[in-house]
């Protein structure tokens, strides 16, 4: 059994009274290492949700103190319930008296920030204590509270794993889903712009990400990606053109405007991806990178797939994370289309998109052909049929019409067809019979995007779902 812990947590930003906020740290640090027992606390304040990140990270706490030393948004507790999911002491300090000028804390509305967020990761429970690190009634909260949690670990027999957690008790699909899930705390997944009218299905909040996957959802303007993209110069695109020219075939024959645009665009989103450490990305790509940019973005989310960052268009954020779950359960990129075709006589169903695919999945004979997009006629844009493989699974994290969520779930095989249609296409013959699944699934309402991955992973999915306690739609 390991030994019980308190962790402190100060949270805050450095634009408040630093003065001020280092006095109330001290004293407050002070006050917990007055306490019997392993209290850890911090060398100095943690101002961003990246310092609490690193120092919460390798510890194991029974109870945490989160206090408001300034303000600080919900992403600070979010990070905290991501990782961690017992009980929590949240201390507001008192304001200084005011002068009139600036306020020197503002640990109250902190306080509002992170107890609300407390209340939307599934309504937790935590305790309150309002007050100066000398006076009595804080005292007797954090004396009360590590007294209770202490109780509480006692009972449950220390730290150990939850019932039907240790994984030499699992069989290998409920081991594999398990460090999906854990994995997946620590996934940082974007939002590039908003979804277009009529695709609201795509759509996440923070809150409801970090909640049910325990994934951490940043967002940025498809404007500021465009604007930083037109400051780069041809030179120091260059690479990035060469890069793209390596793995495609015909970029040459884009307009020259268009393949430089393209280079600067992917430039743009790689420095963001790579400055944010974002794992999954769902971009906005129409009508914006058309009309307001003159080239599309879908050879630029082609290439990120084959860069292992799972990137979905018309910023489909939950296609964006099953096309994540799809590239940890197979160790490739997986592919992302629309069911556009049923054949009863083959018992196929025909998955297509405008112009998104990993170049890895492209067909041999014609390798990751490059045209223009079918409806806007401007390039580049990827334009051919995937490859054959003899195994694979449709996937889909669906929402039933009350919220929750759920998993669509079918297996096949990926035939040897060519492209089907002017933009990238797969061609799957389902296990179940495709009528049956395209009417059942379509009465169902189930979004109209889904991941298409190499091999036979529905057991583990379902195993994914029983953590979650989602619905699974198994065909």
């Amino acid at each position: 059994m390991e030994s019980f812990i308190t962790v402190y947590l100060p949270v805050g930003v450095g634009t408040f009274h630093m003065e001020t906020a280092a006095d109330q740290f001290a004293r407050s640090a002070r006050l917990l290492k007055s306490f019997d027992g392993d209290v850890v606390v911090p060398e100095k304040p943690l101002l961003s949700v990246e310092a609490l990140r690193d120092f919460l990270a390798p510890l194991r706490p029974g109870l945490v103190i989160f206090q408001d030393l300034t303000f600080a948004n919900g992403a600070y507790m979010a990070e905290v319930l991501r990782r961690y999911d017992g009980p929590v002491l949240l201390w507001t300090l008192r304001e200084p008296a005011g002068d009139g000028g600036r306020l020197k804390l503002n640990s109250l509305t902190g306080a509002y920030s992170a107890a609300h967020t407390l209340r939307n990761f599934g309504n937790r429970p935590f305790s309150y204590v309002f007050g100066a690190p000398e006076e009595e009634n804080v005292r007797e909260a954090i004396l009360a509270a590590m007294k209770a949690a202490a109780k509480a670990a006692a009972v449950k027999d220390g730290n150990a794993a939850p019932a039907g957690e240790n994984t030499a008790e699992l069989s290998p699909a409920e081991a594999e889903a398990v460090r999906i899930r854990e994995k997946m705390r620590s996934l940082k997944i974007a939002a590039v712009g908003h979804t277009p009218q009529g695709f609201g299905f795509g759509r996440a909040l923070d809150a409801e990400m970090m909640y049910n996957f325990g994934a951490e959802l940043v967002s940025i303007e498809v404007r500021e990606l465009i604007n930083k993209a037109k400051t780069y110069t041809d030179e120091e695109c260059a690479e990035y053109l060469a890069r793209s020219e390596a793995v495609t075939c015909g970029l040459d024959k884009t307009p020259e405007k268009n393949r430089l645009d393209h280079a600067r665009l992917y430039k743009a989103y790689t420095e963001f991806v790579r400055e944010n450490g974002i794992g999954a990305l769902a971009s906005r790509c129409w009508p914006d990178l058309f009309t307001e940019f003159g080239t599309p973005v879908c050879t630029v989310l082609s290439l990120l797939n084959d860069e292992n960052v799972a990137a979905a268009c018309e910023a489909d954020l939950y296609g964006a994370l099953s096309m994540w779950i799809g590239r940890e359960l197979s160790g490739e990129a997986v592919f992302f289309g629309d069911p556009v075709a049923l054949d009863e006589t083959e018992n196929t169903l025909t998955f297509w998109h405008c112009g998104m695919a990993a170049c890895s999945l492209a067909r041999k004979d014609t390798g990751a052909a490059v045209g223009v997009h079918p409806n806007r006629k401007i390039g580049p844009a990827m334009d051919f049929g995937c490859e054959a493989f003899p195994d694979a699974t449709i996937f889909r994290i669906g929402r039933e019409p009350d919220g929750t969520f759920r998993f669509f779930i079918a297996e096949g095989c990926a035939l040897d067809k060519p492209k089907q249609f002017i933009g990238t296409s797969l061609v799957v013959r389902t296990d179940a019979d495709s009528r049956k699944l395209v009417e059942d699934s379509v009465a169902t309402g189930f979004e109209p995007h889904f991941a298409v991955i190499r091999g036979r992973h529905a057991e583990t999915l379902k195993a994914l779902a029983g953590l979650y306690g989602f619905k699974v739609y198994e065909y």
